[in-house]
């Protein structure tokens, strides 16, 4: 019983040479250093998406597809660096755009050089009216079926089946995930603060288990 008692006593004392504070200390420290490699990581990622953006707007395709790739392969390997949807707008424009002038143009070799600007000038005041817009990422059908629905008031669009369709949006849309736990500077900086973590909370309860023990051998009954 005896060497029992000073063997508890002895453990207490050793673990007690190890003050919390001083591990609460390191684990604030470890706390900032994760903090701040995960917040370069945010901010590399919004680099990263900031150039598809101006790719978009540029029109390179080539430049645009490298882009993707490169924001793409950095989400991958960083955690905190979920870019969110990414909507290539303009180019999406310039596909609608391109569908509707293939539109006008064969409504013109059907028709005469008149009818479309009807069409359009009808759809584009109910547009205007109603809140919606010729083109929005959407391909608004409200718009598409006004287009459709006027032309169809003309004679032309009886002998034929020209009909407006709106590109799909969904291959200009982009969802890149980002991984939970990451092989990088700020997912080793996590593991490092969770292990000082744990130590405190191991170290808290061998203590007070020790603690307990010598109080009963102490005073058995």
């Amino acid at each position: 019983m005896v060497i029992d008692k000073r063997k508890t006593k002895f453990r207490i004392k050793k673990l007690s040479q190890i003050k919390t504070w001083q591990l609460a200390v390191l684990l604030i420290m470890a706390g900032f250093v994760a903090a701040t490699f995960l917040r370069l990581n945010n901010v590399g990622m919004i680099e990263r998406r900031e150039a598809v953006e101006d790719a978009d707007k540029s029109g390179d395709v080539i430049a645009l597809s490298q882009r993707l790739y490169d924001l793409q392969r950095y989400v991958s390997a960083h955690m905190n660096a979920d870019p969110g949807r990414i909507a290539l707008d303009h180019t999406y424009k310039r596909v609608y755009d391109r569908e509707l002038k293939n539109f006008e143009e064969a409504i013109k070799n059907k028709s005469n050089n008149d009818t479309i600007s009807k069409v359009r000038a009808v759809c584009d005041a109910r547009a205007q009216q109603g809140g919606y817009g010729r083109f929005t990422t959407q391909a608004d059908p409200r718009y598409v079926s006004c287009i459709n629905e006027e032309w169809s008031k003309y004679p032309a669009a009886r002998t034929s089946n020209i009909q407006f369709e709106a590109p799909s949006t969904e291959p200009y849309y982009h969802t890149f995930v980002s991984p939970a736990w990451s092989a990088d500077f700020a997912g080793w900086s996590l593991v490092v603060a969770g292990m000082i973590l744990l130590v405190i909370i191991v170290r808290l309860v061998v203590l007070g288990i020790l603690k307990l023990l010598l109080k009963r051998r102490n005073n058995p009954f």
